[in-house]
């Protein structure tokens, strides 16, 4: 017996992108599920013209009431879940496979998130999230959901892009999540995980001051084994960059060196944090500076781990030979600076 594959999705007031994803995955998948959530523009409309099935869902400040009465609208042995702003960009002949397994796994699948002012000069962050879920899969929590644990889960073959965080989509659904976060904190104050997304939220609104005692809190309390510890780390060392608490920055780092030393993200990082601590403080440029080049130089040497989760591109390759270029051409070093502008330019060719 084959089995059924739908794509699954919640949207609301997304016709900016909805087609888009439906035209990706509609040739790869059996049928495909839009609940509707309360849209004042046209994404049902252009949904169902683009071959969809659409339902309504009365919003009740719950994202995963919402995508557990999605799933139960698509009735399907495999259900691909993926949101309006993302788009399939390669796992065809994977989500093929799904019809001949059981549905007994969540399927990981990974996320590439662009950031910038737009899709051609963006930056990308890599994560690995269950998008491929069995039937019987169901999701928990208010705002940033899950599916159930209970699920072992096996990476497939999958990958979407992601073009919410952009400039132009985050004005528009900026704060967005702000209500809902606070929400779960009062029903769950010691909720590690809310307090990582609520200091996230907080900090791509510029609002270090705020996010920084959220990010201490999940750091606190996060288990070893949490996926986003990663990530955690990285915008905890750049709120408090941000704060001008190098000393606080410098001594986190130090903490989690053994744990993360071949991550080319927190090499990245440091060297980042040391550059701003020497041009906050330039007496201390003669200590620093041999620091920020060895930070540097370890992220390229570890060169790109995009299964890292949260990992951004480039920066186990052209973003450190980029600085370190910059850096070297600041100190006169310009052969030095040539070499790691030659470097830069042969790692982006390879990696874009």
């Amino acid at each position: 017996m084959t089995a059924h594959l739908a794509l699954v999705m919640i949207a609301r007031n997304e016709a900016r992108c909805i087609e888009r994803c439906l035209n990706s995955v509609r040739v790869h998948v059996d049928s495909m599920v839009v609940l509707d959530t309360g849209s004042s523009d046209d994404t049902a409309g252009i949904a169902e013209r683009a071959g969809a099935r659409v339902g309504r869902f009365a919003w009740c400040d719950d994202f995963a009431a919402a995508r557990n009465a999605a799933l139960q609208l698509a009735d399907a042995d495999w259900s691909l879940v993926l949101d309006a702003d993302e788009w399939l960009v390669d796992g065809a002949q994977a989500l093929q496979e799904l019809r001949r397994c059981k549905p007994s796994f969540a399927g990981v699948i990974r996320v590439d998130n662009l950031f910038g002012a737009d899709e051609a000069s963006a930056s990308c962050s890599m994560s690995w999230l269950s998008r491929v879920l069995p039937r019987g899969a169901r999701y928990s929590g208010r705002v940033h959901e899950q599916p159930d644990a209970a699920w072992p889960r096996r990476r497939w073959g999958v990958t979407v892009r992601h073009d919410g965080y952009l400039d132009a989509p985050m004005r528009d659904k900026r704060g967005r999540n702000d209500h809902l976060l606070r929400l779960a904190l009062a029903e769950r104050p010691e909720d590690a995980y809310l307090h990582y997304q609520l200091g996230k939220d907080l900090e791509l609104r510029a609002c270090f001051s705020e996010a920084l005692p959220h990010y201490q809190r999940a750091h606190d309390a996060a288990t070893a084994t949490e996926p986003w510890r990663h990530d955690l780390l990285l915008r905890l060392l750049f709120t408090l960059k941000k704060l001008a608490r190098f000393d606080d920055a410098v001594l986190l780092a130090q903490a989690h060196h053994d744990e993360y030393g071949d991550s080319p993200d927190y090499c990245f990082a440091l060297g980042d944090l040391l550059l701003d601590w020497a041009a906050h403080e330039p007496e201390r440029g003669a200590e620093l500076v041999p620091l920020i080049e060895s930070a540097w130089q370890r992220a390229v040497a570890i060169g790109e781990r995009p299964e890292l989760p949260d990992s951004v591109r480039g920066r186990g390759s052209f973003l450190p030979a980029h600085n370190l270029a910059v850096l070297y051409a600041g100190l006169n070093r310009h052969d030095e600076a040539q070499r790691w502008r030659a470097r830069e330019q042969v790692m982006r060719a390879a990696i874009t």
